[in-house]
């Protein structure tokens, strides 16, 4: 799959993530590296720590070193290439104070990508470090951070991202993004510290608005870090959302090209209309249940009815034929593109106080993904036939930490 989105082979991007970061993973993590690789080569599947590192670094190295260098590897006359952008990853909300039932802090968010790679985020991983705070994470097989990003940690942290979308920019000499969030997540006990151990040597891969909250104190943050400029805002009433459209003009116009900021045509604008709305519709009744249903929210602003597409907080791009969308070139703006929600997460800082949360496999509103049908409907995916698997409708589901501490 990755030699068909982006004429390479997986290899040739192991290759040159393990170049570039392998010198940079500190000691611990490489550690855990390899027995992730050793564990899947005893269970049958011969793996190396190589390979393990390339896969934790997938996602900034084809979504973002990729785009910096794609130019160096074409045949293409000046002008004529397209370079890939950073994808428009998630959705997210966090609440506290006043906006929620109990004063305390609530928080959920839903991963949006395509689908071949997002039928594996399907892990809720729990790890008890040597040093550090144990983490509660959602994740895929092999990831030592949580990538998608749900974080619940034994320093009273809960964290979630969404990608800075059409994201330019990154610094192969510095530190990736999955080594600095693991240790944020496993290290920090507040949110300035959580802040300054995300930031330390950041290399601008993977670049996201980060919400976090501190269920000690009921703080919460929204934190936009740009390879360049950052964003850091913190109140303990109200709440943040996230839709990949970065609050700050001088990482959306100086290190993005999204330009669906103000278009509600485009899935960025749309979801910037709807959240507040949202929230605000269930200002002072925010709960986990109702966390639940708003990420399942499948309302489109733009058409000003309820009808799932690219455009509503759990999203659809396989159902919508975008005949509205005013950027051809934007992310993922092809007609029934097999890509959106692919999951949903919410806590409180009562569960996570018990290291739990809530969550959901498949799209955040529950309707089922048939693969084989899809690929009849719309045989221009057939490329991806046998690796796109149907998801069927899944429950929410409690995953009780409580049972699980060492």
């Amino acid at each position: 799959m990755t030699l068909q989105t982006t004429g390479l082979g997986l290899d040739f991007f192991v290759d040159k993530a393990v170049e570039m970061h392998k010198p940079l993973i500190p000691a611990d993590q490489l550690e855990e590296m390899s027995g992730i690789a050793a564990g899947l080569t005893k269970a049958g599947v011969p793996t190396t720590l190589d390979q393990i590192i390339g896969w934790n670094a997938y996602m900034e190295i084809t979504g973002y070193w990729w785009p910096t260098v794609a130019s160096q590897y074409k045949n293409a006359a000046a002008g004529a290439v397209s370079m890939s952008k950073a994808k428009s990853h998630c959705s997210a909300f966090i609440a506290t104070g006043s906006a929620t039932s109990d004063g305390k802090i609530v928080i959920g968010h839903e991963s949006f990508t395509e689908f071949w790679n997002g039928q594996y985020f399907n892990l809720i991983v729990d790890i008890t470090p040597a040093k550090g705070e144990r983490m509660v994470m959602q994740t895929s097989p092999g990831w030592i951070a949580s990538m998608t990003d749900f974080w619940v940690t034994g320093g009273g942290m809960v964290v979630v991202e969404t990608t800075i979308v059409g994201f330019v920019g990154y610094d192969p000499k510095k530190v990736p993004e999955y080594v600095r969030a693991r240790n944020a997540s496993q290290y920090a006990t507040s949110i300035d510290e959580w802040v300054k151990l995300m930031d330390a040597e950041n290399n601008g891969g993977y670049a996201n608005s980060w919400l976090i909250g501190d269920i000690k104190t009921n703080e919460i943050a929204k934190y936009e870090q740009g390879l360049i400029y950052q964003n850091f805002q913190k109140k303990t009433d109200g709440w943040y959302f996230g839709d990949n459209a970065p609050d700050d003009p001088r990482i959306r116009n100086l290190e993005s090209s999204d330009v669906g900021f103000n278009d509600i045509r485009q899935q960025t604008g749309a979801r910037r209309m709807r959240w507040p709305q949202l929230l605000t519709q269930y200002e002072g009744r925010i709960d986990a249940e109702t966390g639940e249903t708003i990420l399942g929210d499948t309302f489109d602003v733009y058409l000003m009815r309820i009808e799932p597409s690219s455009r509503t907080i759990s999203s659809h791009y396989d159902t919508d034929p975008q005949p509205y969308v005013s950027d051809p070139n934007a992310v993922w703006n092809a007609p029934y593109y097999p890509a959106g929600s692919v999951d949903g997460k919410v806590t409180t800082a009562d569960a996570a106080k018990e290291m739990s949360m809530w969550g959901r496999f498949g799209r955040a509103d529950g309707l089922e993904f048939d693969a084989d049908e899809f690929l009849r409907i719309h045989p221009q995916w057939n490329w991806q036939e046998g690796y796109l698997k149907s998801r069927p409708h899944q429950p929410w589901s409690y995953f009780d930490g409580s049972d699980s501490k060492k």
